[in-house]
């Protein structure tokens, strides 16, 4: 085994809901009179820090607006997702699976804790991890300073760890904690975009199984 430990972003990775964030997004866009995006825009140009993106969408994102936008986006966000998206397919399984394998999980987010820990609650998968570490705002920050704090808590060394996500901040934030990364194309970045890392991309969360063993 290659790796001890696997850290999962969660948004876009575990939980299926890029076609929800389009869809609210295009809410925001519409109340401003402007035009809709559609998915493969999104996936295309959508990134971190969030406010570059907002700015690309042509949102007017001063200080005020761009918390005033991401209070909405997340109000609109959190009236939808416990109803409408669902897992990506066969996450229990493979979660399962990649465990008998010997490996132990955390999930490292860029959503609020209180929100990260409702969802892994929600969708029933919360006995698979060991540890679940969100950020502090609304606004997506503070990712990778809380990767380097749980590395640190891990009893495995950095390189026995490999994060799982489906961002090219996932792989930054990889790249920050010393551990692998493994990048899955069906979240909220294209396969072109990850496959720039040079890290390995996979297309669904079944063929982690054979890449981890």
């Amino acid at each position: 085994m290659p790796y001890k430990h696997a850290i999962w972003d969660w948004n876009g990775t575990l939980l299926n809901d890029t076609w929800l964030c389009v869809e609210v997004l295009n809410g925001l866009l519409a109340r401003r009179g402007r035009a809709p995006i559609t998915a493969n825009d999104y996936r295309e140009n959508f990134g971190f820090p969030v406010i570059h993106f907002y700015e690309h969408l042509g949102f007017d994102t001063d200080v005020d607006t761009f918390e005033q936008v991401s209070r909405e986006f997340i109000g609109d966000y959190e009236k939808r997702w416990f109803e409408e998206c669902i897992l990506h397919s066969d996450t229990h399984e493979v979660l399962s699976a990649m465990t008998q394998l010997g490996m132990t999980h955390s999930v490292l987010s860029a959503a609020k804790q209180e929100a990260l820990e409702s969802g892994i609650r929600h969708y029933g998968i919360r006995e698979h991890f060991m540890g679940l570490v969100g950020t502090n705002n609304i606004y997506a920050e503070g990712k990778i300073a809380r990767g380097k704090q749980w590395i640190q808590e891990l009893p495995w060394k950095p390189d026995e760890v490999v994060m799982i996500g489906d961002t090219l901040h996932d792989h930054e934030v990889a790249e920050a904690i010393g551990a692998d990364c493994i990048l899955l194309a069906h979240g909220h970045h294209t396969p072109e975009r990850l496959a720039t890392t040079g890290k390995l991309v996979v297309h669904s969360l079944r063929e982690l199984v054979d890449v981890v063993r």
